[in-house]
């Protein structure tokens, strides 16, 4: 890993690549089913816990995807 500026350069290899966009699929899938989960909800603190961890898992997969450059 090598800073430039502000930005991170990460070289990967292959498999690297590929498990990366495993993560970063699995993490939108996530978000989605949460939403869907929290839309569904009746109580509010369940449903307000749901949207923080939809949420949540969305940043997690900006930070994912700030690796593929």
């Amino acid at each position: 890993m090598k800073e430039e500026g502000r930005e991170t350069v990460v070289n990967l290899n292959e498999l690297e690549l590929q498990n990366l966009r495993h993560l970063i699929g699995g993490h939108e899938t996530c978000a989605t089913k949460l939403d869907t989960y929290a839309q569904q909800c009746q109580d509010p603190q369940i449903k307000a816990m749901l949207q923080n961890h939809a949420n949540s898992a969305r940043q997690t997969k900006q930070q994912l995807m700030s690796f593929l450059g």
